[in-house]
């Protein structure tokens, strides 16, 4: 049985993967980001648990420089770090 694709086929439209591959930071963007994050985990024997803000901070630039999706904090496992919304009066 034959599982072969027809990539040359002009109905074939490439798109990027939803979740879990990030677009690499060519310009270095978020690059202070990433090498406080990866102190933290060094410094706390890689316990990401102690790591949540920097972490955080570190997707908050992802985000801000569209190398990734933007998403709610809270959807990423940051609803106890995500700031509050404005009160409304």
């Amino acid at each position: 049985m034959s599982t072969a694709m027809n990539f040359g086929s002009k109905s074939f439209k490439p798109r990027p993967p939803d979740k879990g591959s990030f677009p690499l930071d060519h310009f270095g963007e978020c690059t202070t980001f990433k090498e406080t994050f990866m102190k933290c985990l060094q410094d706390s024997s890689f316990d990401n648990s102690k790591c949540r803000l920097q972490s955080k901070t570190y997707l908050e630039c992802r985000m801000q420089n569209q190398l990734m999706t933007k998403e709610p904090l809270e959807k990423l496992g940051f609803k106890d770090l995500a700031d509050p919304p404005p009160s409304q009066h």
